[in-house]
C-alpha cells in the first residue's frame, strides 16, 4: 500500500505535469520530482513535444548530483524506453544509479509498455508502480484512449436554451453569424478548451450559417487543427475557417474525389471517406494516422447527433443559457442524468461522461 510520503510526492508530479496541458501532444503530460531525506531536491515537467522529458528536467535541476544515487525519483508515468526525439529516460535513470523509482502508472503504448520498468529493474532499481494510478490515468485520458482504443478522445460541446434549442430556425436568420445563447465567460472557456485539444470538428451547415473561425482568439494558447465535414464541396474559400490563422482539413465524400473542386487551396488538406460516415473505421484510421489524440466537436446539432448515435464520444460539455426560443433547431438528445452541474455567470454548464466508453 502506498505511503503518505509517496502520495504527497506523486501529487506534486501530477501538479507539475498539468503545466504542460495543451503543449505536449502527441506525448503525454508528465511531471517528476526527486526526493532525498524526505525533501525535494529536483523537479521538472515535460513542457512540449520535442523537448526534454520530465525526468531529464528534474535531474538537471538537482544542484548536488552526488545525492542522486541516494534518492528516490517520482514520476506519474513509466519512463520511456525508446529513442524518439529524445533519448530514453529509463536508461538515464539507470546510468545515474538512482536507487528508487516510484511510478504512477504503466505507459500502455506498445512501444513502451513495461519496457522502461524492465530496464530499471535490470539496473537494480527498486521500482514501485501504481501510486495514485487512477489519478495518473485520468490526467492522460487522451493519451490512454488513443493507444488503448485506437482512436482519439472525443469531446462534444454545444449550447442550448432552457427549452432545448441550439439555434433559431435557419430561414429566420438575417445574417451569417452564430445565435448567442450563453455568455462571454462561456466564450473564453470554450477558447481555453480548444487550446487543450489536437483538433476541432464542425459540420457543413454550421460553417455556412455561423462562419466561425474555430481559433483561440480569447485565450493565449495554440489553435487546434480545424476539421470541416464538407461532403459535396459546398464550402466557399472565403469562409473564416479557411483563413491562415490555423490549419484546416476538409473531410469529403470519396465519390467526389475525382470531381473535387479545382480551386481548393493547397493549404487545405482533404481526407476522402465513405458517406454516410463510418466513424469506427474511416475517422479512427485517419485520426490515428495523423496522431490526433483528442477532438472537440462543436456542432451543429446534426453532426453532434451523429457522434452520439454512433456512441463515439467520451464526454459532453453542454451550456444551458437563460433564453427561451419556443421553436428552432432541437438540441442533440443525450442522457444527462449523471451530469455534473456548474454555474457560469447566467448560464449552467453540464459535464457528462460516457460511462460506456470510460477508458479505465
Amino acid at each position: 500500500m502506498e505511503s503518505i510520503q509517496q502520495v504527497k510526492y506523486m501529487r506534486r508530479c501530477l501538479d507539475l505535469a498539468r503545466m504542460g496541458f495543451g503543449s505536449t501532444s502527441p506525448n503525454p503530460m508528465v511531471g517528476s520530482v526527486i526526493v532525498f531525506n524526505d525533501k525535494i531536491i529536483g523537479e521538472g515537467y515535460h513542457r512540449r513535444a520535442g523537448e526534454p522529458h520530465a525526468e531529464v528536467n528534474a535531474i538537471n535541476s538537482v544542484k548536488n548530483r552526488n545525492l542522486l544515487n541516494q534518492s528516490t525519483l517520482y514520476v506519474n508515468l513509466e519512463p520511456c524506453s525508446h529513442f524518439g526525439k529524445t533519448p530514453p529516460c529509463a536508461n538515464l535513470i539507470a546510468d545515474l544509479k538512482i536507487p528508487n523509482v516510484v511510478i504512477g502508472t504503466i505507459d500502455t503504448a506498445a512501444h513502451v509498455s513495461g519496457k522502461g520498468i524492465e530496464i530499471l529493474k535490470k539496473a537494480g532499481c527498486n521500482v514501485r508502480v501504481g501510486v495514485l494510478e487512477k489519478e495518473s490515468r485520468e490526467l492522460n485520458k487522451r493519451f490512454f484512449t488513443f493507444y488503448e482504443k485506437k482512436r482519439p478522445y472525443i469531446i462534444l460541446k454545444w449550447a442550448e436554451t432552457l427549452d432545448g434549442f441550439v439555434d433559431i430556425e435557419p430561414d429566420t436568420k438575417k445574417e451569417t453569424r452564430p445565435t448567442w445563447i450563453s455568455n462571454q465567460y462561456s466564450k473564453v472557456l470554450v477558447h481555453k478548451w480548444r487550446s487543450e485539444e489536437d483538433a476541432i470538428l464542425i459540420g457543413t451547415n454550421t460553417v455556412i450559417s455561423d462562419n466561425p473561425s474555430l481559433t483561440t482568439r480569447e485565450w493565449a494558447g495554440k489553435s487546434p487543427l480545424r476539421i470541416a465535414i464538407d461532403k459535396n464541396f459546398r464550402l466557399s474559400q472565403d469562409l473564416n475557417i479557411f483563413n491562415n490563422h490555423a490549419k484546416t482539413l476538409v473531410i469529403a465524400d470519396k465519390k467526389n474525389s475525382i470531381t473535387q473542386n479545382e480551386t481548393l487551396s493547397e493549404k487545405i488538406g482533404i481526407e476522402f471517406v465513405d458517406f454516410p460516415l463510418d466513424f469506427a473505421n474511416h475517422l479512427s484510421t485517419f485520426f490515428v494516422k495523423n496522431k490526433i489524440q483528442s477532438v472537440i466537436i462543436e456542432g451543429g446539432a446534426k453532426t453532434l447527433q451523429y457522434f452520439i448515435d454512433a456512441n463515439y464520444w467520451d464526454e459532453a460539455r453542454v451550456f444551458i443559457g437563460p433564453k427561451v426560443f419556443k421553436k428552432g433547431v432541437n438540441a442533440p438528445i443525450l442522457n444527462k442524468k449523471n451530469a455534473v452541474v456548474e454555474l457560469l455567470g447566467s448560464s449552467k454548464l453540464l459535464l457528462v461522461s460516457n460511462i460506456d466508453n470510460y477508458y479505465q
